[in-house]
């Protein structure tokens, strides 16, 4: 499905561990494994029209073998077996976070700088009902946090660096530079600016994007 679609604008509901067996959601997460692994690297239940909490991902030395070893090594991005991912629940640990180019399959064509956090805790449940806990770090920390916005409502371009945003064959472009309104420009790679949340109150957003902001200008 492709943005504007509203299943990707609704909050996806948990699913109950004892269905987790059942042919309708096996069928859900077999078609989910079948076409993250034709187009990408993680995918969400909402973006097959499936307004449920189930997410996969799984990233191959085949994925990443048009990216350099430098960018591999500066995104921390590792290849790892799919992971099914039933009512996840994530929790940042530490204050560093990273800033890179993200795309996704229900905005096709597009790519903008996102910043998210470095390192997260997944917790739920996996394909077989079974509970998970594991930490990710670097871009499987990245595409988690992706396919969580989307069972919540939320795309990428949401939380994009609006003046990254632009089409695909344009990507190697240079970024913008300094601009009088919006602070400084966007580095690439790892920091501790702060990821701004879009469950946070309306003070705690305003903060954390003024302290964004004074740290662009330092």
């Amino acid at each position: 499905m492709q943005a504007g679609a509203p299943p990707l604008r609704d909050v996806a509901k948990e699913v109950a561990p004892e269905r987790i067996e059942s042919g309708e959601i096996q069928e859900l997460i077999s078609e989910m494994v079948r076409v993250c692994k034709a187009r990408g690297v993680g995918l969400a239940a909402p973006q097959l029209g499936t307004r449920l909490r189930v997410i996969v991902l799984e990233d191959t030395v085949e994925g990443m073998s048009d990216v350099s070893a430098e960018e591999l090594e500066r995104q921390k991005r590792k290849p790892f077996a799919v992971k099914v991912i039933i009512n996840p629940e994530l929790t940042p640990l530490g204050d560093s976070s990273a800033a890179f180019f993200e795309g996704c399959l229900s905005v096709a064509g597009y790519r903008a700088v996102v910043r998210r956090h470095l390192k997260v805790r997944c917790r739920g449940l996996g394909g077989d009902g079974a509970p998970v806990d594991f930490v990710a770090e670097g871009w499987q920390a990245r595409i988690l946090q992706h396919e969580l916005d989307h069972l919540n409502g939320v795309l990428y371009t949401d939380r994009m660096e609006t003046r990254t945003f632009r089409r695909v064959d344009l990507l190697d472009e240079p970024l913008p530079g300094d601009h009088a309104e919006f602070g400084r420009a966007v580095v690439l790679g790892e920091s501790n600016e702060p990821v701004v949340r879009g469950n946070a109150s309306a003070a705690e957003d305003a903060e954390a994007r003024v302290k964004a902001r004074k740290n662009r200008r330092r």
